[in-house]
């Protein structure tokens, strides 16, 4: 995928001047990400820019695809949410923050959860985490930037080993496709559902 493909998407439905925003986001976020690579393979700054394309085919925001392609940056680049702000505002560093607490969220209580050897079931736990997710977004553009990262992450799952394919797998089932049912993205809910079965089935 090339940025050219998400531009002409965003461009379908955005003025210029908002057109421009995502535009500026994506050579950042490129910058940022020079020289990292996923375990796939491919340059890391495929991964943000397929999370965008999934929510420019969803017809989001311009600020909401900005903070997809910058979703990493803090985390994996060192870049600072005062950097962010003063090149993007404050809308887009609030999404870019929320999704990475969102993203560490998740990933704790699922691991802590498995350490404890939890009490509740699954499916209580995965209901909690339901609505933690959705009660920590104030902004459910940051639960949509999380289900299309998830979905991207999914279609590239065959570059982790065995365990890490089922654990995720079993996250997606119970959470994530469930969190897109609930906000009425059928499409996602279907392809993480389709992705997950594969590694589950």
């Amino acid at each position: 995928m090339t940025v050219t493909e998400l531009i002409e998407k965003a461009k379908a439905y955005l003025p210029a001047e908002k057109v421009a925003v995502v535009q500026r986001a994506y050579e950042f976020a490129a910058q940022a990400h020079q020289g990292q690579f996923r375990k796939s393979g491919e340059p890391y700054i495929e991964h943000p820019l397929h999370v965008a394309m999934i929510l420019a085919e969803l017809q989001l925001d311009a600020s909401t695809l900005a903070a997809a392609l910058l979703h990493d940056v803090e985390e994996n680049c060192g870049i600072t949410g005062a950097e962010i702000n003063e090149k993007f505002g404050p809308e887009i560093t609030k999404l870019v923050n929320a999704a990475t607490k969102l993203g560490k969220l998740t990933m704790n209580t699922t691991k802590e959860d498995t350490r404890k050897g939890s009490a509740l079931s699954n499916a209580s736990q995965a209901e909690n985490l339901r609505k933690m997710l959705v009660a920590m977004a104030e902004d459910l553009r940051v639960v949509f930037i999380k289900l299309a990262d998830r979905l991207h992450n999914m279609s590239t799952l065959s570059a982790l080993n065995e365990e890490q394919q089922q654990r995720i797998s079993h996250e997606t089932i119970d959470i994530y496709a469930p969190l897109a049912h609930r906000l009425g993205i059928w499409e996602i809910k279907w392809q993480l559902e389709d992705l997950a079965f594969r590694y589950l089935e």
